[in-house]
């Protein structure tokens, strides 16, 4: 069984919210306390395993969660966020409003959408698909503690429509979601 977290709140997700990407932001003193309660929860699961993404919030949230739980966090650069180009850093209405066709198209065109100047999210998938894979193979229940679209990508791997599905699942900051499967 693998349960997959995004990351604790940072000041880029707080609202007015920006497109982070691989931006390497810290949690924020909100995102410190998420990680806390997502560790709280996790800690009754007997969890064996524990991984995250190398981008700081993810590091951060795990190693909150692995100190509560007493497991060292793997990382694994393939559970980042996708690589977001030019619209990394820039507030996610000033994108809508300069840019609405290609926005349109990220969530229209989920299957086909390049960010522009970055990563498909059909590579951005099939990395964390290659991660899970091999974290299935390990120690179980596991811990991945990730991005919001990370997540989406292992959900829609699942899904009926793939990776059309991207955009339907939430995923709310430290939240334990169980993979189906």
């Amino acid at each position: 069984m693998i349960y997959l977290a995004r990351h604790g709140e940072t000041d880029d997700n707080a609202p007015p919210a920006r497109v982070m990407g691989w931006i390497d932001t810290p949690l924020n003193e909100r995102g410190r306390e998420q990680a806390r309660a997502l560790a709280r929860e996790a800690a009754g699961r007997g969890i064996a395993a524990l991984y995250s993404s190398h981008l700081a919030r993810a590091r951060q949230t795990a190693e909150i969660v692995g100190e509560a739980i007493g497991l060292e966090p793997v990382i694994d650069e393939r559970l980042a966020e996708s690589r977001r180009g030019s619209w990394e850093g820039r507030l996610v209405d000033d994108i809508k409003r300069e840019e609405p066709e290609a926005w349109a198209a990220s969530h229209e065109d989920a299957p086909g959408f390049v960010f522009p100047g970055g990563e498909a999210l059909a590579e951005h998938c099939a990395r964390v698909a290659a991660a899970l894979r091999d974290i299935g193979d390990g120690p179980q229940p596991a811990l991945v503690v990730c991005h919001g679209g990370t997540i989406r990508c292992a959900f829609a791997k699942l899904h009926p429509s793939g990776l059309a599905s991207f955009h339907e699942p939430e995923v709310p900051n430290a939240t334990l979601m169980r993979l189906p499967g």
